[in-house]
C-alpha cells in the first residue's frame, strides 16, 4: 500500500513503548518547567504531525524512496537510531539529566527529518522542521531547571 508506511508504523510503536511503560510507572508524569506556551504548541503540532507522516503518506506530498539503496539506508539507520532511544530510555530510566533529555529528544528529530528526506515526504520533512527544534528546546528547558 502506497499510502501507508508499514516501517514508519513499526519504528513509531518501538519508540512509543519506553514512553507508555513511563507513562504507566510515574503516573503523575513530570513537572513541565517550560513557560512558552507558543514552543509548546508548536511542539505538540509537530509531534502528532510527524507520527501521522511517518505512517501515512499523503499522495502528492510523498514522492517515496529514490532507489533501493537508499529505502535499505532508511530501514538501517532508523533501527540503529530506534535501538539507540530505547536504550537510552532503559539505562536512564530513573534518572533525570540534560544528557537524557537531549538523546532522548534529538533521536527521535532525527528519526523524522531522516525518514522525511530518505522518503521524500515534504510533509514529514516540514512537520520535523517544526518538532525538532521546539522539542529539543522544551526538553532542555525541563531538565536544566
Amino acid at each position: 500500500m502506497k499510502w501507508f508506511n508499514i516501517y514508519g508504523f513499526i519504528f513509531i510503536c518501538i519508540i512509543m513503548i519506553p514512553n507508555v511503560i513511563f507513562a504507566i510507572k510515574c503516573k503523575d508524569g513530570f513537572e513541565n518547567k517550560c513557560n512558552n506556551k507558543f514552543v509548546e504548541i508548536i511542539e505538540q503540532i509537530g509531534r502528532f504531525c510527524c507520527l501521522v507522516f511517518m505512517i501515512i503518506n499523503i499522495p502528492k506530498t510523498y514522492f517515496g524512496w529514490w532507489s533501493d539503496e537508499i529505502f535499505a539506508i532508511y530501514l538501517i539507520i532508523n533501527i540503529i537510531l530506534v535501538i539507540f532511544y530505547c536504550l537510552i530510555w532503559i539505562i536512564y530510566f530513573k534518572k533525570n539529566g540534560v544528557l537524557k533529555a537531549l538523546a532522548l529528544s534529538i533521536i527521535p528529530s532525527i528519526i523524522f527529518l531522516f525518514s522525511g528526506i530518505t522518503s521524500r515526504s515534504i510533509l514529514l520533512i516540514l512537520s520535523s522542521i517544526i518538532f525538532a527544534p521546539s522539542h529539543i528546546m522544551i526538553s532542555y528547558c525541563n531538565a536544566k531547571k
